[in-house]
């Protein structure tokens, strides 16, 4: 894990249970080793942080490309590890990059909804992290974030057991996608809606 990455990690730690009274349930969840795929529910710009210091591991973000045009968060971002896609254009160089990471052994973070819920019910996913969890045959980590919106208020981080997909050897098709994403948004919901 690349040095910058572990003091941003501390910092924000820090910042989190001093500001925010963060609570982590079932860190221990996260494999220890190989590619991961991570998918969170997403309503705030806290998600992307709020998921990096609940892990153990150095988490690469899917991040919009437009994060990366802004100078200093483009440059924070992409050394945190993030790598840019162009969102609803099946962008296949970022496909690629995430393919390559999990290959590698490292984790990967999505947010399947693809953006921000204004309301914090689940969107509908787009079907990006079922295409990389079957493609790189990694499983999938699920967390529900809760309460991550504003600047105060308690955060509660909910990480689920592994998701395993397996395929039946032929190419994996849109329903293959449909049924793996509505699999993942059910986990993620149901640790979203258990007893607090």
């Amino acid at each position: 894990m690349a040095l910058f990455y572990r003091f941003a990690r501390l910092v924000c730690r820090l910042v989190l249970l001093l500001l925010r009274r963060w609570k982590v349930e079932g860190a221990e969840n996260l494999p220890p080793t190989g590619g991961v795929l991570v998918v969170s529910n997403h309503a705030s710009y806290w998600d992307p942080v709020v998921v990096g210091c609940a892990l153990g591991r150095q988490v690469h973000f899917m991040a919009k490309a437009d994060l990366f045009k802004i100078p200093l968060l483009g440059a924070v971002i992409r050394a945190l590890g993030a790598f840019p896609v162009q969102r609803g254009s099946g962008d296949r160089q970022a496909i690629r990059r995430a393919l390559e990471l999990l290959e590698e052994g490292k984790v990967v973070g999505i947010f399947p909804e693809g953006t921000r819920s204004k309301t914090g019910t689940l969107l509908d996913p787009h079907r990006g992290a079922a295409m990389l969890a079957l493609r790189a045959k990694v499983p999938v980590l699920p967390m529900a974030l809760l309460n991550t919106p504003g600047v105060f208020g308690r955060v509660r981080v909910r990480v689920g057991k592994p998701l395993y997909f397996a395929g039946n050897g032929e190419a994996f098709g849109r329903r293959d996608y449909q049924a793996v994403s509505r699999e993942i948004m059910q986990e993620i919901k149901r640790l979203m809606d258990k007893e607090r």
